[in-house]
């Protein structure tokens, strides 16, 4: 995500890249993404077993229990694979801008997007044609 900034040694750039690693976990609370993912997933498919047992044995007694609790699993983990996707990515993201700003504070080379438009609200710059050629002389 980075590259050594001009006149930059590789050592200097190893030295603050691990720094800048640091203040990046730092920003994000030490948690790893997937951790964060693996345990939003994990408890969205608990919660889903034991609502669907419920459910289940409400209506179908002990053996809509089973059934419900293996729908609620089932159904469970898949919302909770998107939840924890979603978390994950969220934090990575968090992570990574913390990351790329203390590298480019410290004058080395980042990623910047690539294309470039007005904020909102902002129109986009027009220009004038050209004003026509003066007349030939007479």
């Amino acid at each position: 995500m980075a590259l050594p900034g001009t006149g930059k040694s590789n050592d200097q750039f190893q030295y603050d890249d691990v720094e800048c690693r640091k203040l990046a976990d730092t920003q994000i609370g030490g948690v790893s993404p997937s951790d964060v993912a693996n345990s939003t997933a994990a408890k969205s498919a608990v919660i889903g077993t034991a609502i669907g047992a419920g459910v289940g044995a409400a209506f179908g007694g002990y053996g809509g229990a089973a059934i419900g609790a293996g729908f609620g699993l089932l159904t469970g983990a898949a919302v909770g694979a998107g939840a924890g996707e979603s978390s994950g990515y969220a934090l990575q993201r968090r992570y990574d801008q913390a990351y790329v700003q203390c590298m480019y504070m410290k004058g080395h080379k980042v990623p910047v997007s690539g294309h470039l438009s007005s904020p909102p609200g902002y129109p986009r710059p027009s220009y004038a044609p050209p004003p026509p050629p003066p007349p030939p002389p007479q």
